[in-house]
């Protein structure tokens, strides 16, 4: 039997699938008997990484501006679905998977081809169109936040599957190795900034103004800045007069939420779950263009985070310089931040497929 997995896109999208499939493998599943479908985006190198098959399809998402290529979309997926269903039979595959990306439609198609059972999981409060509509096809619907519940069918809160560094992590066993690993002194905050791809040169401009703020001593600043503002954001930070470390890439997340005492960050479902994973306070500037602000309200209404709406951005300093001035207020949100958490995500969603596929 083989296990099917679709995910494209994003990290958003691929790495909760890798999660669920490593929990997979710990129920004693085969590597080769679990399939990873998707485009030539991050998941066609993360999966390969990860030491799973990878199945790329030739499809991409509805282009924003006014193009030709959205006339040609409905039948690329017919021939993406049709592809995916004939490599489904080839595999034996019972049970479908998806997490969201211009995949997921034509994977949920052949499932229906191939008879198997398939399976949804949204990883944010907001659920899109697509998987709005796929949801009628599932079986179950996994979410990750209880407002996604209301606008899928078939649903069961799991929470978003985070791999095992995070669904392990111990801030107290890291912390030590973590400030060395970005060089940081003892004593000193931490303000830990994840700028991500999603408008993050606003986010640029609040961090360099918060430490222009700060006096050597004060604050420091572990900025994951991407590989397309590394540069520019290394640059400012070199003429800083605090500890400004920027990381193009950060492959250890539990590192970076370990070495944070307050995390600055826009307010993707991943970001969410992990903050609440690691017990890690925030301060959280949604991208309304996307519906982040049903995951930030997850986080604020348990008292772990703080929201400061995009057109009040101007504010992030003040609420930064506030919460690092007053450290029993971050133990507390970081603790009401915790409550959240859900390391079993990965493996409730892994077992339900296997019970699915009989194994």
């Amino acid at each position: 039997m083989t296990y099917a997995l679709a995910a494209a896109g994003t990290g958003g999208h691929v790495h909760p699938a890798i999660a669920v499939a490593d929990a997979l493998v710990d129920r004693g599943i085969t590597r080769g008997d679990i399939v990873f479908f998707g485009a030539d985006r991050i998941e066609a190198e993360a999966v390969p990484a990860a030491g799973y098959r990878f199945v790329p399809v030739s499809i991409h998402g509805l282009r924003r501006s006014l193009s030709t290529e959205n006339l040609e979309l409905p039948a690329m997926v017919w021939r993406a679905s049709r592809a995916m269903a004939d490599a489904m039979r080839s595999a034996g595959t019972r049970v479908v998977t998806v997490f969201g990306g211009y995949v997921s439609g034509p994977a949920a198609l052949a499932a229906a081809r191939t008879k198997a059972t398939l399976f949804l999981h949204e990883q944010n409060a907001v659920p899109g169109l697509a998987n709005r509509i796929i949801s009628w096809r599932a079986e179950t619907s996994f979410v990750a936040f209880p407002a996604a519940m209301s606008r899928l069918r078939r649903t069961r809160l799991v929470g978003n599957p985070l791999r095992g560094d995070l669904a392990r992590f111990d801030r107290q066993a890291l912390r030590g190795a973590a400030r060395e690993r970005y060089g940081l002194q003892p004593g000193v905050p931490v303000l830990g900034v994840s700028g991500g791809s999603l408008g993050a040169q606003v986010i640029n401009e609040m961090v360099a103004r918060i430490a222009d703020d700060a006096d050597p001593g004060q604050l420091a600043v572990v900025h994951l800045t991407g590989a397309t503002h590394h540069d520019t954001v290394a640059a400012r930070a070199a003429r800083s007069a605090i500890v400004w470390r920027t990381v193009a890439f950060e492959d250890s997340m539990a590192m970076f939420y370990a070495a944070s005492d307050l995390v600055l960050s826009r307010a993707g479902g991943i970001t969410v779950s992990e903050l609440a994973m690691t017990g890690t306070p925030a301060v959280l500037v949604p991208l309304e263009a996307v519906g982040q602000e049903g995951n930030a309200d997850y986080l604020v209404h348990a008292g772990g985070a703080v929201a400061v709406p995009q057109e009040m951005i101007d504010r992030v300093p003040v609420e930064v310089q506030q919460l690092v001035a007053d450290p029993p207020r971050l133990r507390a949100m970081g603790a009401a931040a915790g409550m959240l958490a859900r390391p079993e995500a990965a493996a409730v969603v892994a077992a339900v497929m296997a019970e699915a596929a009989g194994g």
